[in-house]
């Protein structure tokens, strides 16, 4: 599958639930003019928890750096997860390998996207950074439940995949507030920055809607839903999952 461009979000290699197996399938069955990585795609805040770190996680690393180096522009931008890289951006490395904290990208529609992770724009992240620590904490309590609760499932003959963390974040009141508020934080800041549209990541949930004039894109993560955000090269963006390939 070729694309124009392609963004993902919120890998989080360095914790036991990346998906870097599936990424690494996606990479392979992809093709694009430029991949964006769009923040948290290496986890600082768990590696410094418990280093964890697999040979599937070193093969992305090196396949992305492969990528660039056959000529796919590669835009790293940086999470609230990966801030170590931060106090050295931006940073230009080699020909088709950029890292910055932000970047914009103009479409093929005509329409000019502002990508960022995200994190800037989250209240709690930026001015409590413990209590966003402890979200993690929950959030990592969470995934380990949800390993517990499918392979009950499946003991029980009950095939399909149900994660208590993407329903916690799809149906508690207070989750839904918090995602509404971020969405609409972001897209306020485009309008005010003259885009037309907002690529980002960090609350782990893909969505592409327009609040008011702006465009909103989440590219989702490779932790749970495997989702990224594409652009073909008729000007058309799309959410594809890989999820079940």
């Amino acid at each position: 599958m070729k694309y124009k461009s392609i963004f993902i979000s919120d890998l989080h290699l360095g914790t036991r639930f990346a998906q870097a197996e599936k990424f690494i399938d996606f990479l392979k069955e992809t093709e694009s003019e430029n991949l964006f990585l769009v923040g948290d795609i290496i986890d600082g805040w768990s590696i410094k928890r418990k280093f964890t770190w697999l040979q599937s996680h070193s093969d992305v690393i090196q396949k992305v750096l492969r990528k660039a180096r056959k000529g796919t522009n590669v835009y790293f931008i940086t999470g609230n997860h990966d801030e170590f890289l931060r106090p050295f951006v931006p940073l230009v490395l080699g020909d088709s390998l950029k890292v910055s904290n932000e970047f914009e990208y103009s479409a093929l529609n005509g329409k000019k996207y502002y990508v960022t992770h995200g994190d800037f724009f989250d209240s709690i992240t930026m001015t409590k950074k413990w209590l966003a620590i402890l979200g993690d904490y929950g959030y990592d309590l969470l995934l380990h439940l949800n390993h517990g609760l499918n392979y009950l499932r499946k003991k029980l003959g009950i095939n399909s995949h149900w994660s208590l963390s993407k329903y916690i974040k799809d149906n508690v009141k207070s989750s839904l507030s918090f995602i509404t508020d971020f969405e609409t934080i972001l897209a306020k800041h485009a309008k005010h920055k003259g885009y037309d549209g907002i690529i980002c990541g960090h609350i782990h949930k893909a969505q592409m809607k327009k609040i008011e004039t702006i465009e909103y894109l989440n590219c989702g993560d490779w932790v749970e839903s495997c989702t990224a955000i594409v652009e073909t090269f008729e000007g058309e963006f799309k959410i594809i999952s890989w999820q079940h390939r």
